[in-house]
């Protein structure tokens, strides 16, 4: 049994294909596929069941799966070791981070960080926070930025930065007069929504049901993009919230309809989020920082109440 075998069946697991699984892995399919038929005679049993569309694990092979993931994540740990003892700060760092975080933030770090750490190759993708958690569990992800607290038992969090919650409101809307507004104010009537998934929208939802105990989920209007929301509020729809980073790119002639909270102000917490495992430390500790250092100079906000992001 080697480590090589063990990331071949990881990477069957994950595509089910193994035409798929070998691309993934850089070799050719009769080459995987042997050294998944001798990791199969070895153990002396059936990881796969080839007869299924898709390939489908067995029921001994989804626990063989399940502790390879751990033994590989072991196994990546010894060169994680050697590259902390070096002072070696590089080499691929897969990072998520999530839709209404992605456009303001990465602006902000990226140029600095790929130049004080021109040796890491990022890869960066745009994911769902339950699509973070999912490939931060299976190993698809080192780590990611994200509304927390999270409450996952399989990652730990580190605090970037608190976004307050900013309130977008139109001329035409009941509370156009008001200067600052307090969260009393908000009706969940007429406030425009990201669609599901998003974790802001459930910040959103779970800050208006301070004031209300229940919620009528049939919103008339969502939207997938912050974007979207601001013209359709122009538009007379309805009020929406913003976070704070993206009020600052907001054209001069739509400032007018920001309006602050009353402090303390309800807002988001953002954090670097990693499995539980602590691989690859140096760069998720080197980005903390590089981001950390940045942002403050955006967001001074101390006084602040933070909305939790999971759906209640």
């Amino acid at each position: 049994m080697t480590i090589t075998q063990l990331k071949y069946a990881l990477a069957i697991a994950e595509h089910k294909n193994f035409t798929k699984a070998a691309e993934k892995c850089f070799v050719t399919q009769p080459t995987l596929s042997t050294q998944i038929q001798k990791l199969e005679d070895e153990l002396d049993i059936i990881i796969f069941d080839r007869g299924k569309k898709p390939i489908e694990l067995t029921e001994v092979g989804r626990k063989i799966v399940y502790q390879a993931r751990n033994i590989v994540n072991e196994a990546d740990r010894i060169q994680d070791i050697v590259d902390q003892q070096k002072g070696f700060i590089g080499g691929e760092f897969r990072l998520g981070i999530i839709p209404t975080i992605m456009p303001t933030l990465l602006p902000m770090f990226l140029k600095s960080f790929i130049k004080k750490y021109p040796k890491v190759k990022l890869k960066i993708e745009e994911l769902t926070t339950e699509e973070i958690l999912t490939r931060l569990s299976d190993g698809h992800l080192d780590a990611a930025i994200a509304a927390t607290p999270l409450e996952s038992d399989n990652v730990k969090e580190r605090v970037l930065y608190y976004e307050p919650f900013v309130a977008y409101i139109p001329e035409s809307h009941r509370l156009k007069d008001k200067k600052v507004i307090e969260v009393s104010d908000l009706s969940i009537d007429d406030m425009l929504l990201l669609e599901d998934g998003h974790c802001f929208r459930d910040g959103v939802i779970n800050l208006c049901k301070t004031f209300k105990d229940q919620i009528d989920e049939n919103f008339q209007l969502e939207s997938g993009s912050i974007e979207t929301l601001i013209k359709l509020s122009n538009e007379g729809m309805g009020m929406t919230l913003l976070p704070y980073l993206h009020t600052l790119d907001i054209k001069e002639k739509l400032a007018p309809n920001l309006r602050h909270f009353k402090e303390p102000s309800p807002a988001r917490e953002v954090s670097i989020i990693y499995h539980k495992s602590e691989l690859k430390m140096q760069i998720i500790d080197a980005m903390h920082n590089v981001i950390s250092g940045i942002i403050r100079g955006a967001i001074a906000f101390q006084n602040v109440e933070i909305i939790s992001p999971k759906a209640k």
